[in-house]
């Protein structure tokens, strides 16, 4: 398939009378979808990725888009893997093949039906969509001594960091994974102003750039500041936060700086992921050395959840505090902790236990 010039929208059916109609009217659909994931507020990144992945699709095909089978499909996910590709890169790519043709079908079906006599299907299923690569896999997190051991002593370190400042904001991220859940791309995208004090009985973060489902875009929920949280946050804005510079009483600053100030905005610029990781990773090799190389953001994701879970915490309120469209997600997340087999195990020995003492006194 060539890239062309968008062709433009109209409420009139699209004449496909020839082998470059139909080949600009494949464009037209991509770049369309395009504006749709733009007017979501996916990222440029994303977008760009979702096209390459369309293109690429388009090309394994001997005839248009809208042709498209589960055969082809098939042929196309089994192609990603002879090529080497690993489970995940085959997954995201069968995801947007399916996000893809749910669009083509909610807003072009009528028009390609009446234009080419063709009903648009969906290719992607349930037996060639390939699995995500955690499938199957179950992260196990630290036990709560060594969670424990670690930010004791990552806090007692900062003081004599050779940067304080980030040495503090790294500890205050990894914190907030540790103890709320958050998400890394989500920590990042925190402004001051989402931290609301006077909401509920601990304050709450207004997390704006939640994991939407899908290509809907971002999906913002408030996460109340449980378990700690409140004071960590207190402690990072009272102490910490206003040493990057005086962009410290402006909302729109971001919670988490970079040490660069962008003098045009006035205020610093925002904290990478990378940076925030390499900062985890660092302090997990000088401090808890046997989980050097496996203890990631989301691995404390997951710990945060299992050790809130074992505290008591109901699972419903998990998932609206981890931000989850499905329970079952949640589920992955906290049954390393949870112990309903080995009570149902023990439960129905001790009910054997006590039919074969009836039976034998009546014997």
């Amino acid at each position: 398939m060539g890239l062309v010039a968008l062709q433009g929208g109209g409420d009139a059916d699209p004449a496909l009378s020839s082998a470059q109609d139909a080949e600009d009217f494949e464009q037209e659909l991509v770049d369309q979808y395009a504006l749709a994931m733009a007017a979501a507020g996916l990222t440029d990144g994303h977008i760009r990725g979702t096209r390459s992945t369309v293109i690429e699709f388009a090309r394994s095909m001997t005839g248009p888009l809208w042709e498209a089978s589960c055969a082809d499909a098939d042929r196309f996910m089994a192609e990603q893997r002879r090529l080497g590709n690993s489970v995940s890169t085959r997954a995201g790519k069968a995801g947007v093949l399916a996000g893809f043709y749910e669009f083509v079908i909610a807003r072009y079906e009528g028009t390609i039906r009446r234009s080419t006599g063709v009903t648009v299907e969906q290719p992607i299923d349930e037996f060639n969509r390939q699995p995500g690569a955690s499938l199957g896999k179950v992260r196990v997190p630290p036990s709560d001594a060594e969670i424990d051991t670690l930010f004791a002593v990552w806090r007692e370190s900062i003081p004599q960091a050779r940067k304080y400042l980030p040495a503090a904001r790294d500890y205050f991220a990894a914190s907030l994974w540790r103890r709320l859940g958050l998400r890394i791309n989500e920590t990042v995208m925190l402004d001051i102003r989402d931290w609301r004090p006077d909401l509920g009985g601990f304050g709450k973060l207004h997390v704006r750039f939640g994991k939407g489902s899908g290509s809907r875009g971002p999906k913002p929920r408030l996460v109340p500041a449980i378990n700690g949280a409140d004071q960590l946050i207190d402690w990072w804005l009272a102490e910490v936060r206003h040493q990057y510079g005086p962009d410290w009483a402006d909302g729109d600053a971001p919670l988490l700086p970079s040490e660069r100030f962008d003098h045009e905005l006035g205020r610093c610029g925002r904290a990478g992921a990378n940076a925030l990781r390499r900062g985890l990773a660092i302090n997990t090799d000088q401090w808890l050395p046997a989980w050097s190389g496996q203890l990631t953001p989301h691995v404390l994701r997951h710990y945060c959840a299992s050790s809130l879970y074992e505290a008591g915490m109901d699972i419903k309120a998990l998932q609206e505090l981890l931000g989850h469209q499905w329970i079952s997600s949640t589920s992955g997340y906290i049954h390393v902790r949870s112990e309903h087999i080995e009570l149902a195990w023990k439960n129905a020995n001790q009910r054997v236990e006590a039919r074969f003492a009836i039976d034998s006194k009546e014997g």
